[in-house]
């Protein structure tokens, strides 16, 4: 007779639409937390559901997670100037440096707005401003993650991956309800 052998559950990487004034988004999580939450028409959009997938190792699926209500309400919250600051579990996928980056930008303060070299040296790494500007490029949690409040250095928006005009809408929401 054979040992009876366990199925192992696969990671499971549920995903969902998130609706915002900005238009709707994909949000994907774990049971640790928020992956993915970024516009639909983010020119990233299919290379970051693929790395999530490669990360977790398997795939991106329509399905319920405990979190995606709780991010929806913080979400609506936030837009409606309520909320300045989320709680909301993510689950950052990424290289170290990365993740150290993203973190940095949690720091930043609702309304305030800094320089890519003002976040390198938050960073405590001067000289890595154009690294941490391609770190910010691959956040894969907009708006929970703040990169819309890195501008360049001469005051101007610079990019986002989403289209600056949402950039700039984030930016005014926030210096609104400041």
């Amino acid at each position: 007779m054979r040992p009876y052998k366990q199925t192992i559950k696969k990671n499971i990487l549920a995903t969902s639409t998130i609706t915002t004034p900005l238009g709707d988004m994909l949000c994907a999580a774990t049971s640790k937390g928020i992956c993915l939450l970024s516009f639909f028409n983010s020119k990233h959009l299919e290379k970051q559901i693929e790395k999530i997938q490669k990360f977790f190792n398997t795939e991106a699926i329509p399905a319920h997670n405990k979190y995606f209500e709780c991010l929806q309400k913080e979400l609506d919250e936030y837009f409606e100037g309520k909320r300045k600051e989320f709680t909301i579990p993510m689950q950052l996928v990424g290289t170290p440096f990365q993740q150290d980056v993203w973190k940095v930008l949690q720091l930043i303060p609702y309304g305030e707005k800094i320089s890519y070299k003002d976040e390198a040296q938050l960073l405590k790494k001067p000289n890595a401003s154009r690294a941490v500007a391609n770190a910010n490029g691959q956040n894969m949690i907009s708006i929970l993650i703040p990169c819309h409040r890195i501008i360049q250095k001469n005051g101007t928006l610079g990019g986002y991956s989403s289209g600056v005009d949402k950039k700039e809408f984030l930016l005014n929401l926030e210096e609104k309800n400041f």
